[in-house]
């Protein structure tokens, strides 16, 4: 009688791989889908919203984090949305990811729209977050409100990033510039940034919108968002590091970084796994298809059968990006998570 080997995923050195050997030390974990601004690069035109008793409960989503903490290596942990901290828990989740530093964590980060930081930079610190990175599109409030579909305002989103930063809560601003929307606000933003000393990185545009807006005449390259740059600073690129954005000293003394997914991909590198609200797994940013971790989790999974569907998603994971436009999939970026 004939039998099948049981596949056994590799890992390395305890830390979980995929085929290509790309070592996963960096989880990004979606908390909701809502949000309360409707960015063009990552919100539907009308979202609907996923109902409640399918976001993952307090307890699911710590049973996932303390295995692919404990069991499988990973060492960051990045909350994200929809918004995060529209999630009513979001302090109580921040408080129990400190427990998961004796099994190796070393770092608990949020991304946020920063529409609300502001009341909230000091009590996240003391809930034991290590940092914050907040999305900020236009300095201007025009430009602000076409980026973010006429909600929330700049001022509010500046008060929250310098809310974190007087705090104490390091802060970073992420970017993401699309052709016809806000490439005016470069100079702006590096201006602003620069005067602040608040790190800075821009994005290009990826296509993974919510209304198959994306177009590659719609990205600027990284070559583009030097360009006005130039005229005003001195600019000279840093040596490279391991981080997905390259760096470049402005001025001689702030430090400006442009992560370049369509121009220069760097997903040969790539150490990130996805989690969605929901509990689905996303091995790439660029998945058309994720692994449900819910469905077992609900059903009486023990952690061995968590574990394996964790790692043998994990092991297919795509090469990286390759899409020649819009990744069609049923889920967007307010659900994935940033």
């Amino acid at each position: 009688m004939n039998s099948v080997a049981p596949v056994v995923w590799s890992s390395v050195d305890g830390v979980v791989v995929d085929r290509l050997g790309r070592r996963k030390r960096k989880l990004r974990v979606s908390l909701t889908d809502r949000c309360n601004l409707r960015c063009p690069y990552c919100m539907p035109d009308q979202p609907q919203w996923l109902p409640k008793d399918q976001i993952l409960r307090q307890e699911e989503l710590m049973r996932l984090l303390k295995l692919f903490v404990g069991r499988l290596g990973i060492q960051e942990l990045r909350l994200t949305g929809g918004e995060p901290l529209l999630r009513k828990d979001l302090n109580q989740i921040v408080e129990q990811c400190q427990s998961l530093r004796a099994q190796g964590l070393e770092r608990v980060s949020l991304t946020s729209n920063g529409i609300l930081l502001a009341a909230r930079a000091k009590t996240l610190l003391s809930a034991g977050l290590d940092d914050v990175n907040v999305s900020l599109d236009a300095i201007d409030e025009t430009v602000f409100a076409r980026m973010s579909g006429g909600h929330g305002s700049a001022a509010e989103v500046t008060a929250g990033i310098l809310a974190a930063r007087d705090a104490g809560l390091p802060v970073k601003i992420n970017t993401v510039i699309m052709r016809g929307y806000n490439e005016s606000e470069i100079l702006p933003l590096v201006r602003w940034a620069r005067s602040q000393q608040v790190p800075l990185r821009f994005i290009e545009f990826m296509p993974l919108d919510g209304s198959g807006a994306w177009s590659a005449e719609r990205v600027v390259p990284e070559s583009e968002m030097l360009a006005p740059l130039r005229d005003e600073f001195a600019l000279e690129a840093m040596p490279a590091t391991d981080d997905p954005a390259r760096y470049y000293r402005v001025g001689g003394d702030y430090k400006l970084g442009v992560i370049s997914t369509i121009s220069k991909p760097f997903c040969q590198r790539c150490d990130r796994l996805r989690l969605t609200a929901t509990g689905e797994l996303y091995s790439c940013l660029f998945s058309a298809t994720g692994r449900d971790l819910r469905a077992p989790l609900r059903n009486g999974a023990d952690d061995e059968a968590l574990l394996n569907a964790i790692r043998g998603h994990v092991w297919f994971k795509e090469e990286g990006y390759a899409a020649t436009g819009y990744v069609e999939r049923p889920i967007s970026m307010h659900a994935l998570g940033g």
